[in-house]
């Protein structure tokens, strides 16, 4: 019997019927919302305990078997595939909400809970979770991402947004890093160190994260501009005037055609930005005013209004489509989505340099991004099985990151590594990238978790 063999029949000893070694499941398991190619696992099992991952966990690091943990599979920059083979921990079925702290505004959480879940749950209590990235990610793999989105300009993402974490360790320890105090000065910050780890380090489950009150209003809008740089200087402005601006999304004419169609809108095919504003009645228009004015004096026109519920979801649901509207451009096509990040005042010249790359190229490839924080995405439509193609969208990739490094900025906002970013990483980080692979050697000798990803060992 080898290891593998001898861990799925110590595991299915454990947990039964959940877990199983058929070819669709495990073909589910590794497949992300990215370009790459299915890696399955050998096995999937569903875990339904912190208990039960630490003695899944112990089983794979007595049989030397590779751990990959899994959420939603939402990812998109290969997290998921399983480069070495080995279990999939499913922590799906982990999806229940343990305790609401209302009066503190947190909440702990196990990781397979989704974000709309949370919000669900959380309707008749005045607060509300912001981090949204999108997807109806699970709460665990946006904490494994450092996941942001929509709303991170005026909330922060999910390094601002966790409190405390436990985890199981790769040996099956179980540690609870954090608390649900605003502040500590104990120790050295775990729970920053396990957020954005990408399930290298250790499986997350339980979360406690932040919660904040539902604004009294909220308006949203749309503005289209004669020129991205218009739009673009309009975000600048708006950031550097202090303006709190909860959502300020960027789209280019391509994008903006690409959500026409799909989404059976008629707004005009021209950089265009999305704006959301949350506070009080009055605080609320005093922004969308100060934003409006400097939307005219940067060519901005048509400055559209969404204060009914109705519209604003309308609105903003068709930018949370937007894969699906890009991906209805050139049916039959694989999306290549990329993102990086830079300071704010470098935005306006990264994407003008990267306009220009794709004004060369015949790849059709939408911008957009939540620009309020220095983000933005690509998202290049390729045949995978074709070498032009492909070496073409690498190349392209290749210039936009190591563009946005050189502008002090990072090789991925909030995708995350995976195994595609790791090659970056020495530009971005040097000698630090030294500190970064002692740190996984010593939490994780045997290199079972999530090998392949983040780092090359």
């Amino acid at each position: 019997m080898t290891n593998l063999e001898s861990a799925v029949t110590q595991i299915k000893a454990l947990v039964g019927d959940r877990v199983t070694t058929g070819m669709a499941v495990r073909q589910h398991h590794g497949t992300d919302a990215s370009w790459h190619p299915p890696l399955p696992p050998d096995a999937v099992v569903y875990a339904h305990s912190t208990e039960e991952v630490s003695a899944i966990v112990k089983i794979c690091a007595a049989t030397d078997t590779p751990i990959i943990p899994f959420g939603v599979g939402s990812s998109m920059e290969g997290h998921i595939g399983a480069l070495k083979g080995g279990i999939c921990i499913d922590l799906s079925e982990m999806n229940q909400i343990l305790a609401v702290h209302a009066e503190d505004m947190d909440v702990t959480v196990q990781p397979g809970v989704t974000r709309k879940q949370l919000n669900q749950h959380l309707r008749d209590t005045g607060l509300f979770f912001p981090v949204d990235p999108g997807a109806d990610a699970s709460i665990g793999g946006m904490t494994a991402t450092r996941a942001s989105g929509t709303n991170a300009v005026r909330y922060g993402t999910m390094r601002e947004n966790v409190l405390a974490l436990t985890v199981v360790l790769p040996d099956g320890q179980i540690i609870h890093t954090g608390g649900r105090a605003r502040k500590s000065s104990a120790g050295y910050d775990l729970t920053r160190l396990f957020v954005g780890s990408e399930g290298t380090l250790g499986i997350f489950t339980e979360i406690t994260v932040r919660l904040y009150g539902i604004p009294e209003a909220t308006s949203s809008a749309i503005c289209n501009f004669k020129t991205i740089d218009g739009a673009v200087d309009t975000v600048i402005t708006t950031i550097q005037s202090g303006i709190p601006v909860a959502r300020i999304e960027l789209m280019d004419d391509t994008q903006m055609d690409a959500l026409n169609r799909y989404s059976k809108l008629d707004y005009p095919v021209a950089p265009t930005l999305l704006l959301e504003f949350h506070g009080t009645e009055a605080g609320v228009i005093e922004q969308a005013q100060m934003v409006q004015a400097i939307a005219a004096d940067n060519g901005g026109q048509d400055f559209k209004w969404a204060t009914v519920a109705e519209e604003r979801s309308k609105l903003w649901q068709a930018r949370h489509d937007s894969l699906w509207a890009i991906l209805a451009l050139q049916p039959g096509k694989q999306a290549f989505p990329t993102d990086v990040c830079v300071p704010i005042s470098r935005l306006a010249e990264c994407i003008a340099e990267t306009k220009k790359d794709l004004a060369a190229t015949w790849l059709k490839a939408p911008l957009l991004g939540h620009v309020g924080d220095g983000n933005f995405h690509l998202v290049m439509l390729i045949d995978r099985e074709d070498p032009k193609d492909v070496a073409e969208v690498e190349r392209l990739n290749d210039r936009l990151v190591r563009r946005a490094i050189s502008m002090g900025g990072t090789c991925t906002g909030e995708h995350g590594v995976g195994s595609y970013k790791m090659k970056f990483l020495d530009q971005e980080h040097g000698d630090a990238l030294n500190l970064m692979k002692l740190l996984k050697r010593s939490i994780d000798p045997q290199n079972l978790m999530n090998p392949g990803k983040v780092l090359t060992l």
